[in-house]
């Protein structure tokens, strides 16, 4: 009976080191490969992030911001001149600046709106205690000035103290009603011919009013 040939000591030794030589290169070429994919990926990564930044200096600030505002509403120019250049120092392109304007934009007018309303109310208490025309009597003197305002105020005169609010203001209330009186204690007579008052001062409306508006 024939048998095989037993396996050397030298011929297993030359065996366990091919496979130890293979196991390594496996290895290595595991490990190159990873590199590989390591470099392939930061550089996509720095490819991105440079356009990226392509593209937000090309949607950076424009030569000129043209801002629409709200329905109804008007921007003071100062403040939109203001505004425009530190949008234009934080390079902040033309929807992103429109898009902080809108924010901050109605904030601005509710708070400038009330702190007009708050200056109105300080004129009407104001005009309220009064020592000339406040008070007590109030209704009564402010009947004296409406007087003054039928006469001599246009349509465009009412508008403006009602839109404004200046009709409130005690001086405005003060001379309305100063000229009141005048009406009501019949100051102003009718043509004189040129009689002056009992102190040499004319007395008809027109011969006031070219006193009033003469260059002397």
């Amino acid at each position: 009976m024939m048998t095989e040939a037993p396996t050397t000591t030298n011929e297993a030794a030359v065996i366990t080191q091919e496979s130890a030589k293979a196991d390594v290169t496996s290895t290595e070429t595991g490990k190159n490969q990873q590199v590989a994919d390591a470099t392939t990926v930061g550089s996509t990564d720095g490819d991105t992030k440079e356009a990226t930044k392509t593209e937000e200096v090309k949607a950076g600030a424009p030569e000129k911001y043209e801002f629409k505002a709200p329905e109804g509403r008007n921007f003071d120019n100062e403040v939109i001149n203001t505004f425009s250049e530190v949008a234009k120092e934080l390079n902040l392109s033309q929807e992103s600046a429109q898009k902080v304007l809108d924010r901050v934009g109605p904030k601005m007018v509710e708070r400038q709106m009330a702190e007009l309303d708050a200056i109105r109310k300080g004129w009407i208490d104001s005009s309220k205690v009064d020592k000339e025309f406040g008070g007590d009597a109030i209704d009564v003197n402010m009947s004296t000035a409406k007087k003054a305002l039928d006469a001599f105020g246009t349509p465009e005169l009412r508008t403006l103290l009602n839109q404004s609010g200046l009709g409130n203001h005690p001086e405005v209330i003060r001379f309305f009603f100063r000229a009141g009186k005048s009406l009501s204690e019949d100051t102003f007579v009718g043509a004189t011919n040129g009689a002056g008052s009992a102190k040499g001062q004319p007395r008809d409306f027109a011969s006031q009013a070219s006193m009033l508006y003469s260059k002397q």
